[in-house]
């Protein structure tokens, strides 16, 4: 998997975050397990 530039990702172990700030090939691994893109929450409705 290729790192994508500007998303975060997370360590689902130790909860470490890290901001992908350089796109290229290979992965992120923390804790012996691959770290996976953190999902965006989500914005409040602006009713």
């Amino acid at each position: 998997m290729a790192n994508v530039l500007g998303k975060r990702y997370m360590c689902e172990k130790c909860g470490t975050e890290v901001l992908c700030n350089k796109a290229g090939p290979g992965g992120l691994e923390c804790c012996e397990v691959e770290m996976k893109i953190k999902e965006a929450k989500p914005l409040p409705s602006s009713d």
